[in-house]
């Protein structure tokens, strides 16, 4: 067995202790507290136009055509001036070098996203109806995709029931920089852009309207907060936090972390994912990486699997890991739960001649932009390496990447090269990705962050 680091007081939504010289290396503009007032080093100085013209972002000659395929980011080596003096968070009109009209979006002086877009119609306001709609309309796609998120108390079946969605998905629903989740009747808000945190209130209020839940709860403290020149929040925004906030899927219950988990508290986008674990358990010997709060832990275990052995460098995130097995019924002898840094455990685990039928890696992110991939390359092609090195003849290896900056193709091409070097011959099995509560705009790419490969190594290497 490996051996175990002391304990540390880490809770569970900070980064693998054990993985900082990835994590540490992706963080920008350090810590975020009175961001507002620092500007993130590296930003850039929009060019001030007219201060007593219309506000509006004129764009470079030439500049307009990712905004005439609708995409909604206009970065700052487009912008050729700045009209007016717009402060963070304003809805600007966005015009093309000859003046045309081509979006209205939210300005940032602060961000290297100078704005994003809210709407192409030149005749729309942006007001609460605006809002208002907007989260309607992403209500009714869920709806419309009939879901089985179930009400508040109700229990069912217990393999299909469901209580825990994301309800807005930021630019794919048409909410740059807005990200709610459902975990029964609790919602949390996570705020990433000026022109979200503009209207803050306003989108709390329509929540409460739509949803009536017992709490609204945010959660705007990522580190993506301080390059957009925002202070970090944490706290109630409406109605009061239940002692212990659970969420339901697939009949397994979880217990949610809302004030201190990692991202909202639970890795909603997985679902899907965590469910084919389960077809895919049965009889094996699983190994489950960088397993957070035993997610694909408990589905193995539901699943059959004959053994399952979860690893996370927080001690936090294990125990609450523990408590969602016991409270699921599910057999403890069967499990079996490491605290430790997750690529050295690996190493130890290849010294030590184990090896596993089924094993899953679920990272944390490498690469929250492009410009970190070179540096997150690495990152997964050493797990993956490590991976493939434990698994038995025959024994599949499940990867994912949250990545950002990596993009699907360049993923699978790492996992590939990996597996070259671990003298194998896998087959792909399985392409994953998020829920269909987690949409992807065709002309925002950039959605798709949460990509993922079942992979069969085949027997006689």
């Amino acid at each position: 067995m490996t051996s175990q680091k002391p304990k540390s007081h880490s809770t569970p939504h900070r980064p693998s202790q054990g993985n900082r010289d990835f994590r540490n290396r992706n963080k920008r503009g350090g810590n975020s507290s009175g961001a507002q007032k620092n500007i993130p080093r590296g930003a850039p100085q929009p060019v001030i136009g007219n201060a007593t013209a219309q506000p509006a972002i004129i764009l470079k000659a030439g500049r307009e055509k990712s905004l005439l395929r609708r995409h909604p980011w206009i970065f700052s080596g487009a912008v050729e001036r700045v009209d007016g003096a717009p402060l963070s968070g304003a809805t600007l009109a966005v015009r093309d070098a000859a003046g045309n009209f081509l979006a209205w979006a939210a300005y940032n002086a602060s961000s290297q996203i100078t704005a994003r877009v809210w709407s192409w119609r030149e005749d729309e306001l942006i007001d609460a109806e605006f809002f208002h709609r907007r989260i309607a309309d992403a209500l009714e796609m869920r709806n419309a995709l009939r879901f089985p998120l179930a009400q508040a108390g109700e229990r069912g079946d217990e393999t299909t029931l469901n209580n825990g969605m994301r309800l807005i998905h930021a630019e794919s629903d048409g909410l740059p920089g807005l990200v709610v989740d459902r975990y029964g009747d609790t919602l949390v808000i996570q705020i990433g852009s000026a022109g979200a945190e503009r209207w803050r209130d306003v989108i709390a209020d329509i929540l409460q309207e739509l949803f009536i839940p017992a709490c609204i709860y945010e959660r705007s403290d990522s580190d993506s907060r301080a390059r957009e020149g925002l202070e970090t929040r944490n706290g109630v925004l409406r109605g009061t936090l239940p002692d212990s906030v659970e969420v339901v899927e697939h009949g397994l219950r979880f217990k949610v972390d809302v004030a201190a988990g990692q991202k909202t508290g639970f890795y909603l986008d997985q679902r899907d994912n965590r469910a084919l674990t389960q077809t895919l358990a049965a009889g094996r010997d699983v190994l489950n990486c960088f397993c957070y709060t035993g997610g694909f832990s408990l589905y193995a275990l539901r699943g059959g699997a004959q053994s399952v052995l979860s690893i996370d460098a927080s001690g936090d995130a294990l125990h609450i890991a523990a408590e969602n097995m016991a409270r699921n019924g599910l057999d403890s002898a069967r499990a079996e739960w490491l605290e430790a840094d997750v690529f050295q455990a690996l190493r130890k685990l290849r010294d030590q001649g184990r090896t596993f039928d089924f094993i899953i890696l679920d990272p944390p992110k490498f690469a929250p932009t492009a410009a970190f991939a070179e540096k997150a390359a690495r990152g997964y092609k050493d797990i993956n390496l490590l991976g493939f090195k434990l698994l038995r003849p025959g024994g599949l290896l499940a990867t994912y990447s949250c990545s950002g900056g990596i993009s699907a193709e360049l993923f699978q091409k790492i996992v590939a090269g990996a597996a070259l070097d671990a003298g194998v011959d896998a087959q792909v099995v399985h392409h994953l990705h998020a829920g269909a509560d987690h949409p992807v705009l065709l002309s925002f790419p950039e959605g798709e962050y949460l990509k993922g490969l079942v992979l069969r190594v085949k027997a006689g290497n």
